[in-house]
């Protein structure tokens, strides 16, 4: 195997760790960040350009879209490695999970598992008045979520609601997830982390949106629960297991049937090359367990308002806008990586980039205000 494909909304990193590998790397994505350099050739969605808006990702964002823009790709990829928002692809080319509507498809997922793993309530509601029924026949606290789609969005708590949704129970506890490697026949967990959640994305308030990961996270009966997890689902590859732990509890709340968001950490925290490892899984064999040799802090940065957006030359930056594009309110902004000896100078480091970064913005903050609508 000699070319790959890696499709997706943002393929950067897992391009680049390919690249580095010695593919001829071919990329399609949504995203064609400023810093985006390592790979044979690129296709993209976005076309950023200074002076002009880059819009809104739900508003121009189709599977379609990036299955034309990927299509002499496919044809030329010895194997293809999907990502988040990858259409429906030749299964024999497939470098993971080829079919994964048990997986994606939340309340399919639930009633799977539902009675070999710890899983909070949920029920799939098309009547309103149904999921308001059942929230005031008990106690429990619940949210609203779509059937589909990742990253949080659309995830809140439980008002009321129309059309399709899950009622799903509310459990309060530390968001985490494991990082597990797959052949079909064995599996292992080679990380975890502590997810990063924010509530708080101007436009998207009070929805549970992903934000991060501090690696590693917790280890011990995580790593098993996973591990068995993705067999059961007969996952191959690099898959994710997205968790609530509550005191000593463990709820499993959804599967990521493919490369994760923890990825960059991962590589950091282990030392290893993620896709190296992922191709291995798929071909049938399993790397050895890595120990953790650092700790490592992802931050993504929503934009806090409608800014322009600057050259920005801060260490530790990626996935940066093209100088002088502006970025729309709650869009995705960039992401922040730190690693360190520890977990608490990490921490600092990421939220030192962070302020940095913020204070920049402020002075480049555009005072067009938003249009309405947008």
């Amino acid at each position: 195997m000699e070319e790959i494909l890696v499709i997706g909304v943002n393929t950067r990193p897992v391009v680049e760790s390919a690249f580095r590998l010695g593919y001829r790397v071919y990329s399609a994505g949504y995203y064609c960040t400023a810093d985006f350099k390592h790979y044979t050739e690129r296709r993209c969605i976005l076309r950023e350009r200074s002076g002009e808006s880059c819009g809104r990702f739900h508003e121009n964002f189709t599977q379609e879209k990036l299955l034309e823009a990927a299509s002499d790709f496919i044809e030329r990829a010895d194997g293809i490695i999907p990502l988040t928002g990858a259409p429906p692809l030749p299964g024999e080319k497939v470098l993971g999970n080829s079919r994964v509507d048990h997986v994606e498809d939340k309340y399919r997922l639930y009633r799977r598992i539902r009675n070999s793993y710890p899983t909070p309530e949920t029920h799939l509601i098309s009547d309103p008045a149904e999921a308001m029924e059942i929230v005031a026949a008990g106690e429990k606290k619940y949210i609203a979520k779509p059937v589909s789609g990742a990253g949080g969005f659309g995830v809140t708590e439980f008002r009321e609601g129309d059309g399709e949704f899950l009622l799903q129970e509310y459990i309060e506890g530390v968001p985490v997830s494991a990082s597990v490697l797959s052949t079909g026949e064995e599996a292992i967990t080679v990380l975890t982390s502590r997810q990063i959640i924010d509530r708080g994305v101007p436009g998207f308030e009070g929805q549970f949106v992903y934000a991060g990961n501090m690696t590693p996270g917790p280890s011990g009966e995580i790593e098993d629960l996973a591990s068995d997890l993705i067999l059961d689902l007969s996952l191959r590859g690099s898959n994710g297991v997205d968790l609530i732990m509550r005191d000593s509890e463990l709820y499993v709340i959804e599967v990521n049937p493919r490369i994760q968001g923890t990825f960059e950490c991962a590589e950091a925290s282990l030392g290893i090359n993620m896709v190296d490892a992922h191709i291995r899984a798929c071909m049938g064999e399993l790397i050895e367990k890595p120990d953790p040799v650092r700790y490592a802090v992802k931050r993504i940065l929503y934009a806090p308002a409608r800014c322009l957006v600057g050259e920005i030359k801060t260490m530790g930056v990626h996935d940066l806008p093209v100088p002088g594009a502006i970025i729309e309110e709650g869009e995705p902004l960039l992401t922040v990586l730190a690693s360190h000896n520890s977990m608490e100078a990490a921490e600092n480091l990421a939220s030192t980039i962070c302020s940095r970064v913020k204070k920049e913005l402020h002075y480049l903050q555009c005072p067009t205000p938003r249009p309405q609508g947008a």
